[in-house]
């Protein structure tokens, strides 16, 4: 049996390192994790785990010491133009920010021309004043972006914005979204064809856990009269299961529907007569 383990950089603190470690839990991965390791590895998968900086990472996949990542797109967009993306992981969702002070009157980025610009995305940002035609003076800083202004350092920032709440607390406020980010599978250029073979059995559990977070199971009760076009509109994975009631000319219909799409026909469920609707969460998904 081989010994070839498939070594995965991870983020060392913070919301994607847990949520990284979530989806490898429940992809049945488990990690032999003390406190305060940088590396890790698991008993009943072979995957060894990297805790490293965000921003390190490209870097470690371009020159192979890690062959897998999870981080997020922002990262790839700012340093690493040529690392594929195998697979969205649906989790850690941000955006990339434009923001100014409360107080500056804001019409549109022509504002931004010859003002003074703090971010720790300079490649992001040139790349878009660029395209947009505007000349900025960039200050490069390495966290705590958001105080540039007030300390008079700069104009506007150029940051990741999750919920709003930093800019809000430093008298921000978010004027040009460059770029929406979520975390992602990266994969080195570089990785051998044995570890490759790991990484397929990797996205084979990665996606039945990613179908399942996106997918409930619905059971309802209907007429038979309506089951044609009731399930006309449940787009299951096949076909639904139809299962006849002990009370004659009534059926339960059993399937599985992407969980935004719920809410758009549950109101016409009901105006078919559907009834006793109930909506589970599904733990994995094979397809």
């Amino acid at each position: 049996m081989s010994k070839e383990k498939l070594r995965i950089a991870i983020q060392k603190a913070g919301r994607l390192n847990e949520d990284s470690l979530k989806i490898l839990k429940d992809a049945g991965i488990s990690i032999d994790n003390g406190k305060e390791q940088l590396k890790a590895t698991s008993p009943n998968f072979p995957l060894e785990v990297l805790y490293l900086r965000n921003g390190d990472i490209p870097q470690y996949l371009r020159d192979g010491v890690v062959d897998i990542a999870f981080l997020g797109e922002n990262v790839l967009e700012e340093k690493g133009h040529d690392i594929i993306q195998a697979e969205k992981l649906g989790f850690s969702k941000c955006r990339v920010s434009i923001a100014v002070p409360k107080s500056m009157k804001y019409n549109g980025i022509e504002d931004l021309e010859g003002k003074r610009i703090a971010t720790s995305y300079p490649n992001t940002l040139n790349s878009f004043l660029k395209k947009k035609g505007i000349t900025a003076d960039l200050h490069i800083i390495n966290g705590s972006v958001e105080i540039a202004p007030n300390i008079g350092l700069a104009d506007a920032i150029c940051d990741i914005v999750s919920s709003g709440n930093t800019l809000f607390k430093n008298n921000l406020k978010e004027v040009e979204v460059m770029m929406k980010s979520e975390a992602v599978l990266a994969v080195a250029p570089n990785i051998s064809e044995e570890r490759k073979e790991i990484l397929a059995k990797l996205q084979f559990r990665l996606k039945s856990v990613l179908n399942a977070r996106t997918s409930k199971y619905i059971l309802l009760n209907a007429p038979d009269a309506k089951l044609a076009e009731i399930i006309k509109l449940l787009p299951g994975m096949r076909s639904p299961t139809v299962l006849p009631l002990a009370e004659k000319g009534w059926s339960s219909i059993h399937t599985v529907i992407q969980e935004n799409k719920f809410w758009e026909i549950i109101h016409e469920l009901k105006e078919l007569g559907a009834e006793g609707i109930l909506v589970a969460p599904i733990e994995k998904m094979v397809l």
